[in-house]
């Protein structure tokens, strides 16, 4: 299911700023060093997260990087630093983090093609005040479960902090309903033609 209503889990602390999109996704490569073709399964999506961070050349686990670490193997959250996904627009970014099983993105701001692709594939990238960040990024690091609530727009950390945020109506019902942007337009039909309607009495020369 697409839909994003409650998200609860551990949030993996990763304070750098600027974690751009070639770390995020790294491309798929052969032995031989080509690009291997075809599309990729959800489980090849989650292992190729953070790949050339998480393992080394010949496989094995980096025990260091945060998401090779209980409880963060199971991360729901990531909490990062300024302008996350920043550089390419590879939407396998958005992909890969959603296999894995995070669906929020908790930074102070973050690269503006990965914000635009993370609604579209129902993951929530949550701006908040840098200070805000930090101390979520503290508590995170003891691999508490954060909950999150995107009917009410609010997010509680395991040491009681209650966030609220808002976001655009249009962006939460992305969320909500699990459906793609054209789905949630034909579903203001109503809205649409009333607004056609009172445009054509007020102003017919723009119809």
């Amino acid at each position: 299911m697409d839909a994003l209503i409650r998200l609860a889990g551990a949030a993996a602390p990763m304070p750098q700023n600027d974690i751009n999109t070639d770390l995020i996704a790294p491309l798929a490569r052969t032995a031989g060093g080509g690009m291997r073709p075809g599309i990729r399964t959800p489980a090849e999506l989650a292992q190729l997260l953070f790949a050339t961070s998480r393992f080394e050349q010949d496989g094995t686990e980096r025990p260091a990087f945060v998401l090779n670490q209980p409880p963060f193997r199971a991360a729901r959250f990531i909490i990062a630093g300024r302008n996350f996904a920043c550089g390419s627009s590879r939407e396998s970014a958005v992909l890969m983090l959603k296999a894995f099983g995070i669906r929020c993105v908790i930074a102070p701001s973050f690269g503006s093609i990965f914000y635009d692709n993370c609604f579209r594939n129902h993951v929530l990238p949550l701006t908040l005040d840098e200070p805000l960040v930090e101390h979520l990024a503290v508590v995170a690091a003891g691999g508490g479960t954060f909950t999150l609530e995107v009917e009410s727009s609010t997010l509680t950390a395991p040491d009681g902090t209650a966030v609220a945020y808002s976001i655009p109506s249009f962006r939460r019902e992305l969320l909500l309903s699990g459906a793609d942007e054209v789905a949630v337009t034909l579903g203001r039909a109503a809205e649409i033609d009333a607004y056609e309607a009172r445009v054509s009495a007020e102003r017919p020369w723009e119809l």
